[in-house]
């Protein structure tokens, strides 16, 4: 396990106005929900771009005012295919782990927390690891990272609820999966959490 290739997973959306943090966008507007996306986009590649590994971005279908011009250089770029959230990670790690990646990191783009230190402690700590989560304080997780593909940890969860991070960690436990937990950090998906990154002091 100590020599498997690395390989970064993506999952991201075009920028497009009415299209990105639609539940931030119900607090402050598309326009605004817009920008911020876009600087938490910016934010994700930064923190990505130093990891020396294998990157694929996998990408929400365009609408027809999508902003196709988001340079994802050096990332192979794929469609999501149809499905839930689970449904759709499970496919974007078959199609690493079948490439040869031998440890696979997925994210997310709404994270401002995120560092690339944080991707760095994952890739490691998958060398000793079976599975390494990156727990959010709504009750999700902002990382996954496998050495192989455990079908379990993508099926029959409540995505988008406050109970995924739970039930993902009671499942690799069944398994008897060895999971090395991160820094907890905050995801942006509402106004209340724009205010808590926007002021961390206040």
């Amino acid at each position: 396990m100590s020599s498997a290739p690395g390989h970064l997973l993506v999952f991201a959306r075009y920028p497009e106005l009415g299209k990105v943090k639609t539940r931030l966008a119900a607090d402050i507007g598309p326009a605004a929900a817009l920008a911020v996306y876009q600087e938490l986009l910016i934010h994700t590649q930064a923190v990505a771009a130093p990891l020396p590994v294998a990157k694929t971005v996998w990408l929400v279908a365009p609408g027809p005012t999508a902003d196709l011009s988001e340079s994802w250089t050096d990332y192979e770029l794929q469609l999501q295919p149809p499905g839930d959230l689970g449904a759709r990670m499970h496919a974007a790690f078959a199609h690493a782990f079948a490439q040869g990646a031998g440890r696979v990191l997925i994210i997310g783009t709404d994270c401002p927390g995120l560092t690339t230190a944080h991707l760095q402690t994952a890739l490691e700590a998958l060398r000793t690891h079976d599975v390494v989560l990156g727990p959010a304080a709504d009750g999700g997780y902002y990382l996954l990272g496998l050495t192989r593909l455990y079908p379990e940890l993508f099926a029959d969860k409540p995505w988008s609820t406050a109970t995924v991070r739970a039930e993902t960690l009671r499942d690799a436990a069944g398994l008897g999966l060895r999971v090395h937990l991160l820094p907890e950090l905050h995801d942006v998906d509402t106004a209340a959490d724009l205010a808590r990154w926007r002021n961390p002091s206040a």
